[in-house]
C-alpha cells in the first residue's frame, strides 16, 4: 500500500475516533462527564421542545417609547425657543401629541419654524395660542423599530449572560411589538428569570438632600411641598419588603448608568455580597467631580426608583465604586447582570406563559431516533442491494457522516430541537446522494471500457464538481433559513448545514479512501458496483 494512502487512512481513522468520542459523550450523564477529565463538560444541548422548559411571549409597551420621544422633542423645542426669546405659557405631552401654548401671537411663526426644523413633527391642529404636533409616520416607525431592537438586545444579554444567564435560551422578535422567550430546562427559577425580564434596569446616582425612616415622616418636614425639582425615593428590606428609609433627592439624576462599563458580584472584607461597578472614562470624570464636591453627603444608588444603598461619600471616586445592601449573593449577582446588560428603554409585560414538560420532549426524542434508525436501515439496505461492495463502502461513509455530524454539533455545543431532528433524518437520505452520483459516473466509465482503477479515478474526478454544486445550492438555502428564520427554523438550518458539510466530506474523502484501500493498486478484472 502506498505510504501516502496509509497516512491518509490513519488520519481519517483518528478523526473518526475523536468525533465518535465527542458523539458518545452525549449518552453519558453530565455529572459523570464533569467528574471525569476525559469527557467534555458540555456537548449537544436540547432545545425547549425536547428538554422541556418555559415559553414566554413578552409585550413591549411601545406607546411609552413614543411618549418619551415626544418629551425629548418638547424639551428641544423649549430650548430652541428660549434662544430666540420666544416664551411659552405651557408645554405638555398629551397622549401622542405635544401641546405648546404661546404667551402671545407674536411667537407663532417662530414656533412653527422650530417645529418644522425638527424634521420629526407634523402639525395636528390646535386652538388659539395652543398648537398641537405629533410625530411623523416615518419617525414613529423608526422609534418603534429602534425600541424593539434595544429591547431585544438587552433581553438577549440578560438571558444569555455568561455568568448568571440561562444557557440555550431563545430570545427573538415576534410580530411588531412582542418578544418570544424560550428557556429550556426542567428546573428553572421562574421568579429569578421573571425579574431579569421585567426590571427596566435604569440606574441613577443622586445626592441625598434629606432623609428619614419613612416617606410620611420626611414629607411632614415640608408642609409647603417638595418643589417641582425634587422627589422622595425609598429603600426596602430585601427579606421583608418593608420600607427602611426614605430619601429626598433631585428628580434629575446627577449621573446615570449610561456611563457604566461593567458590574460584577464581589465580597467585602466581612464576606458580604456587594456589586462592584466601573464607569467609562467620561463617566469617571463626571462621577469624580460629583463626589469631590459632595464629600460627607450621602449618595443614593437607585435602580428602577428603588434605593439599593445610600452610603456617605468619604472621598473622590472616579471610575470604580460599589453598591452595598442587605441582599443575598444571588440577588447581588442578578443585580450585576441587569446593570451589565443595560437598561430597557420601555417597560415589558409578560403576556403569555406556557410550560413544556420534559415527558413530551422525551417522546419526541424517541420518535425522532426511531425515524432516523428506520431511515438509516432502509438506506443501507438499498445501497448494499443495488451497489453491492461499493454500496458497502457508501454505508461505511454514511455511518462516518453521522458520527461526524453529531460529534461536530457536540464540539460547538449546538442546540438540538425537534426540527433539528428532522434535519438529521433528512441528512441520512441526502448523504447517499453524493455516492450515487459518483457510483453512476464510475459505472459509465466502466461501460465505456475503461479499466477499474482508471474508471474509479475518472469517476471521482468528474463527479466532484457535480457533488459540490448540488450541495452548495442546498447549503445556501440553509444559510438563508438560519439568517432569517426564528428559533425552530434555525435549529433545522444548523443541522442541515452541518449535515451537508459532513456528507460531502464522507463522500469525497471517506468513500474515496475505501476505494484506494480496495481495489487500490490491484489490477482487478471487475468492480462490484
Amino acid at each position: 500500500m502506498d505510504r501516502s494512502i496509509g497516512i491518509k487512512a490513519v488520519s481519517v481513522a483518528a478523526l473518526l475516533l475523536l468525533f465518535t468520542f465527542l458523539a458518545a459523550a452525549n449518552f453519558v450523564p453530565k455529572d459523570q462527564r464533569v467528574a471525569s477529565a476525559f469527557w467534555p463538560d458540555d456537548g449537544l444541548r436540547l432545545g425547549l421542545d425536547l428538554r422541556g422548559g418555559i415559553h414566554w411571549v413578552v409585550g413591549v409597551e411601545l406607546g411609552e417609547a413614543i411618549t418619551r420621544e415626544l418629551e425629548f422633542v418638547r424639551q428641544t423645542i423649549e430650548e430652541q425657543l428660549d434662544k430666540k426669546d420666544v416664551a411659552l405659557a405651557a408645554s405638555t405631552v398629551e397622549g401622542a401629541e405635544v401641546v405648546l401654548t404661546l404667551v402671545s401671537e407674536d411667537g407663532r411663526d417662530t414656533l412653527e419654524d422650530v417645529a418644522v426644523d425638527t424634521n420629526v413633527l407634523t402639525s395636528s391642529g390646535g386652538e388659539g395660542l395652543s398648537l398641537r404636533y405629533r410625530l411623523t409616520d416615518d419617525w414613529t416607525q423608526d422609534v418603534r423599530e429602534r425600541t424593539m431592537s434595544q429591547v431585544l438586545e438587552v433581553l438577549r444579554r440578560r438571558i444569555d449572560d455568561p455568568q448568571r444567564g440561562i444557557p440555550d435560551s431563545v430570545v427573538t422578535r415576534q410580530g411588531n411589538d412582542r418578544v418570544l422567550v424560550q428557556i429550556p430546562g426542567e428546573q428553572i427559577d421562574r421568579e429569578r428569570a421573571r425579574s431579569l425580564l421585567k426590571s427596566t434596569g435604569f440606574l441613577a446616582f443622586k445626592i441625598v438632600e434629606d432623609s428619614d425612616v419613612s416617606e410620611e415622616a420626611l414629607r411632614a418636614r415640608y408642609p409647603d411641598g417638595l418643589g417641582p425639582d425634587r422627589a422622595i425615593v425609598t429603600q426596602r428590606d430585601a427579606e421583608t419588603d418593608l420600607i427602611v428609609g426614605a430619601y429626598l433627592v433631585p428628580k434629575v439624576p446627577n449621573i446615570t448608568g449610561d456611563y457604566l462599563e461593567d458590574a460584577r458580584l464581589q465580597f467585602d472584607q466581612q464576606q458580604r455580597p456587594i456589586v462592584e461597578f466601573r464607569f467609562s472614562p467620561a463617566g469617571g470624570e463626571i462621577f469624580g467631580d460629583l463626589t469631590a464636591s459632595n464629600i460627607g453627603n450621602p449618595l443614593a444608588i437607585i435602580l428602577d426608583d428603588n434605593v439599593y444603598s445610600a452610603p456617605n461619600i468619604n472621598g473622590r471616586i472616579t471610575t470604580r465604586g460599589q453598591i452595598e445592601g442587605t441582599y443575598t449573593a444571588e440577588e447581588a449577582a442578578d443585580l450585576a447582570v441587569i446593570l451589565r446588560a443595560g437598561s430597557l428603554s420601555v417597560p415589558v409585560v409578560n403576556e403569555e406563559e406556557r410550560t413544556v414538560g420534559p415527558g413530551l420532549g422525551q417522546d419526541s426524542i424517541d420518535s425522532g431516533a426511531r425515524a432516523a434508525m428506520i431511515g438509516l436501515i432502509l438506506v443501507l439496505a438499498f445501497a448494499i442491494a443495488y451497489y453491492r461492495l461499493s454500496g458497502g463502502f457508501a454505508s461505511i461513509a454514511l455511518m462516518a457522516n453521522l458520527v461526524l455530524l453529531v460529534g461536530l454539533m457536540s464540539l460547538f455545543e449546538a442546540t438540538l430541537t425537534l426540527p433539528g431532528i428532522a434535519g438529521l433524518v433528512l441528512t441520512v437520505g441526502m448523504a447517499v446522494d453524493a455516492n450515487v452520483i459518483i457510483f453512476e459516473r464510475i459505472r459509465e466509465e466502466l461501460r465505456h471500457g475503461r479499466a477499474v482503477r482508471a474508471a474509479i479515478a475518472t469517476g471521482f474526478q468528474k463527479a466532484t464538481w457535480t457533488v459540490l454544486d448540488a450541495n452548495l445550492t442546498t447549503l445556501f438555502t440553509a444559510v438563508i433559513l438560519f439568517e432569517y428564520g426564528t428559533g425552530p427554523i434555525k435549529g433545522f438550518a444548523v443541522t442541515l448545514s452541518v449535515g451537508i458539510v459532513t456528507s460531502v466530506f464522507a463522500a469525497l474523502v471517506v468513500t474515496r479512501l475505501l476505494f484506494q484501500l480496495y481495489p487500490g493498486q490491484r489490477n482487478v478484472a471487475s468492480l462490484s458496483i
